[in-house]
């Protein structure tokens, strides 16, 4: 037995009996051990910027940073503590008859929708911290919060992408409505909810967490006995991403009056700014009157109070400071927001606004530009069912790297570390589209070139198997990049562009064909298609809601595609009721949905990550263009791929099918080849 040959070697839906053992580069050997694996932190020790990694070097590790492995004490001793507590008979756990009938009903063998095991465990050592043993780790993690979460009390669940964290939101919120409504002056549970997201998207997606939606989660997963529904319902729950908590300007005021109304007063920008308690009513009104908040956080790992003068940003290079930059606004509005709702909703008394913030997220990690090395893992973590343990699972599919062409398959090492090659050939650009310009795409580096081709061709085939067993579906194919002139160039590559030839009146604007024939959006006749099969992605202007110009101008033949088709479906005035963010995000949120505006979409481009939340099944293929600086990265690009097609038990082994994602330049897979 091997772990490329049989990955999956547990159930999804009961405790891990068996893991790999993991060699000295974390990659898993062909040992099987019985019991389940310790939670172990990877902790990164950042190397000399010059350092130069060995090219056939794959493992755990990111560019630029060793790893040592160091174990999760204050997990594992709350994971042994929860397992003997959940080994009790029922009448000992010491809950509420409310939450002994929740458990049993999401642990039931006669489900016919039956929920994973890490999404039991996440909810169940809540359950024990909150409703068990309140006290008993209460101090622990006050410490851990008391730097990067002042004024905030947050308990963190490490899940896997794919694992279901919506699922588990859904259980969360019964559990605290259900009690709530039972014990209307219980301090401990409930019934007001606030749950943040990174973006638009995810938050749009998460609307099956309100009891009203016509396919609301309770209901479709069954996650609440049709008796408590009524309690559910009376729930208040707001959902809203982070950038809702920026203040707003109140006057409609031009610059020079600003300046003038203000004189010289230092916060003078602050005199044309909502309050925060205007900020509170219009994210949250239906909270306006509430306390005791319970706040769940959505990919958690952007939420956190920066270290103030302690990270060693020297060693950044400008591209790298400048997403340093964007890491830190961003978690300062959204950590801000929350101590925000958390004062106004408190009113200055003894009970809090927030009574608790849940974190959720796969990668529950500081980012760059917080203070903290990179990568290190959020001290308040809880419970943790890695990626690793996912894969054994068989919950999500197994990244791999793709068995090339024997013509190319020397150049596996170099594609391995794609980036690191390029930026070394100076192959790539440093600045984004507005500094840079346009760039030729006949002078796309070869390597580059060849690592796209081979990719491509291993797409070829997984195509060729799809069709022939008949799937309604085509697989897709992405390219995350460094910036906005290396996707645009990468997107032109693919997808086609046009190209002006001779000046003034001889001048003469020709087609040109993309170079992978099944991702052009350029017949093979020199047309531009009516239906795109490629769509470059700008994912964090896509979920601020706010596109640039430069943007909107690179985009603008998709954006009038999808507009002529909308039109085409549902009448003239559907295209014009949305905004050209609404637009790409609905043609991204359909991606591999037959009939759908993304429907035909094959490839995405993006210029740094693709969006968190996008919940695409079908993505088959990975290219990583971008620096690795931390596994977490690493892992962030590649969960874009790893949600399985198919749930479907094999009926001879009882467990799931393995399915695979074939990656490329993202230096963090577990399978060397596949």
């Amino acid at each position: 037995m091997s772990f490329k040959d049989t990955p999956i070697i547990c159930s999804p839906y009961e405790r891990p009996g068996h893991h790999y053992a993991l060699d000295d580069q974390g990659q898993p050997t062909g040992e099987k051990l019985a019991g389940r694996r310790e939670s172990t932190y990877l902790v990164p020790v950042p190397l000399p910027r010059r350092r130069v990694r060995a090219q056939a070097e794959l493992g755990l590790e990111a560019e630029g940073e060793k790893s040592k492995v160091s174990e999760n004490h204050l997990i594992n001793e709350i994971r042994q503590q929860v397992e003997r507590w959940r080994d009790l008979a029922p009448g000992q756990w010491g809950v509420t008859p409310e939450t002994q009938r929740l458990l049993l009903h999401w642990k039931s063998p006669e489900r016919e929708r039956k929920l994973f095991f890490c999404q039991r465990e996440a909810v169940e050592t809540l359950i024990y911290l909150t409703e068990v043993e309140p006290k008993r780790f209460r101090k622990e993690l006050e410490v851990a919060n008391a730097e990067a979460n002042p004024e905030l009390f947050r308990m963190a669940c490490k899940m896997a992408t794919g694992s279901g964290k919506t699922t588990v939101m859904g259980m969360l919120i019964a559990w605290h409505a259900i009690n709530k409504a039972r014990r209307p002056g219980s301090k401990t549970y409930s019934d007001a909810f606030l749950v943040v997201t990174p973006g638009i998207t995810i938050r749009d997606r998460l609307r099956v967490l309100l009891p009203q939606d016509t396919n609301n989660i309770y209901q479709a997963l069954d996650l609440v006995p049709p008796d408590l529904m009524d309690a559910v319902k009376k729930a208040k729950i707001v959902i809203t991403n982070f950038h809702a908590f920026q203040l707003r300007s109140v006057e409609d005021v031009s610059t020079l009056n600003k300046q003038i109304l203000a004189g010289r007063e230092r916060d003078s920008k602050k005199m044309f700014l909502e309050t925060e308690g205007e900020m509170v009513a219009r994210v949250a009104p239906e909270l306006m009157n509430r306390r005791n908040l319970i706040v769940m956080n959505d990919e958690a790992h952007h939420c956190y109070q920066e270290r103030i003068g302690v990270a060693d940003e020297e060693k950044l290079d400008a591209e790298e400071k400048e997403e340093a930059d964007r890491n830190r606004k961003a978690a300062r509005v959204w950590i801000n927001g929350l101590k925000t709702f958390n004062r106004v909703l408190g009113r200055g008394s003894r009970d809090t606004g927030i009574a608790a913030v849940y974190d959720l997220s796969a990668t529950p990690f500081f980012l760059r530009g917080s203070g903290y090395d990179e990568g290190t893992l959020f001290k308040w973590v809880v419970s943790d069912f890695s990626l690793l343990d996912a894969i054994e699972s068989g919950i999500v599919k197994v990244p791999r790297l793709p068995v090339l062409d024997d013509s190319i398959s020397g150049d596996m090492p170099k594609f391995r570390q794609l980036y690191d090659h390029l930026r070394e050939a100076k192959a790539l650009p440093r600045k984004g589209v507005r500094k840079q310009g346009a760039m030729d795409p006949e002078l796309l580096h070869p390597l580059l070139e060849g690592a796209l081709r081979a990719l491509y061709g291993h797409y070829q085939g997984e195509m060729a198997r799809w069709k022939a067993a008949g799937l309604d579906r085509e697989p897709v194919f992405i390219v995350v990049a460094n910036n906005t002139s290396t996707s645009k160039l990468i997107f032109d590559w693919i997808a086609g562009y046009e190209r002006t030839e001779g000046e003034g009146e001889k001048a003469v604007t020709r087609v040109v064909q993309g170079k992978l024939p099944l991702f052009s959006n350029v017949t093979e006749g020199g047309s531009w298609s009516r239906r795109p099969r490629t769509i470059l992605i700008d994912s964090e202007q896509l979920e601020s809601g706010e596109l640039s110009d430069d943007f909107r101008k690179a985009a603008a033949r998709e954006i009038e595609e999808f507009k002529r088709e909308l039109r085409q479906r549902e009448g003239e005035g559907a295209a014009e009721n949305l905004t050209d963010a609404e637009l790409l995000r609905e043609a991204m949120n359909t991606v591999g949905k037959p009939g759908k505006l993304g429907g035909d979409l094959r490839c995405v481009v993006s210029v740094s990550m693709l969006t968190e939340g996008w919940d695409a099944n079908t993505v088959t293929h990975v290219l990583g263009v971008r620096a690795f600086r931390a596994a977490l990265l690493s892992e962030q690009v590649v969960g874009r791929a790893l949600r399985r097609v198919s749930y479907e038990v094999d009926p001879e082994t009882g467990l799931l099918r393995a399915e695979y994602a074939d990656v490329l330049g993202v230096p963090y897979i577990f399978a060397t080849e596949g």
